[in-house]
């Protein structure tokens, strides 16, 4: 039985969530998750009980909390070095990191308009030059990236990166976001993955609704 306790949301709409699991999951990481949905219009207050920020995803591992799908990552990267998570070579691993960050503190627009949904029906959505932006700079983002490791994934093999920027394959097909070649046949390789295959049908079986994630 695993030390590690990932508490995460609903796996239909939470995209942070989705990042370290599929991370820990693909790596072949053990860990033992525990959902709290997301059925009051502000959270949970359940959320509160296991982190210390009153949001998910959080790590438990024994007595120790990590907050913040990144960090959670890095820390199990650590934890599980056979695991690599990262690329091996130090440029390529800063690369990770860098469009990881990214991922992590930019593209605001495109997440605010559109919400990771996996129980959406792909549709075209409207949406402003802000989003559009964000989406470019995804686009060139994995073709420079694919470019350079040659592919399927941003640096070869399956790696954090790609566990960061799995919500957005999500978004780019569901609110049909993209026509791009190199962008289609990176989202077709995501979705080949077993594990990002197991995190969907979860979210397919969940029966919880949030409405302002229905866009």
């Amino acid at each position: 039985m695993s030390d590690l306790t990932l508490y995460i949301g609903n796996k239909k709409y939470s995209s942070w969530s989705l990042r370290p699991w599929l991370a820990m999951e693909a790596a072949g990481i053990p860990f033992k998750e525990v959902l709290i949905p997301f059925d009051f219009p502000a959270g949970n207050p359940r959320f509160r009980e296991v982190s210390p920020v009153g949001q998910v995803p959080v790590l438990h591992h024994g007595k120790f909390r990590v907050w913040e799908s990144l960090a959670i990552i890095e820390y199990v990267a650590e934890l599980y070095p056979e695991a690599q998570l990262w690329p091996a070579d130090r440029v390529e691993r800063a690369a990770a990191r860098a469009v990881s960050a990214e991922m992590h503190a930019g593209f605001r627009a495109l997440r605010g308009a559109c919400p990771m949904n996996f129980g959406r029906k792909p549709a075209p959505l409207a949406v402003d030059d802000a989003v559009k932006a964000d989406v470019r700079r995804i686009e060139t983002l994995w073709a420079d990236a694919l470019e350079a490791s040659g592919g399927p994934f941003l640096f070869g093999s399956f790696s954090a990166a790609d566990a960061m920027y799995a919500p957005v394959v999500n978004r780019f097909e569901v609110y049909e976001l993209t026509d791009n070649p190199t962008s289609l046949a990176y989202m077709t390789a995501i979705r080949s993955v077993p594990a990002f295959q197991r995190w969907r049908d979860g979210a397919l079986a969940e029966s919880w609704v949030v409405p302002e994630d229905e866009v």
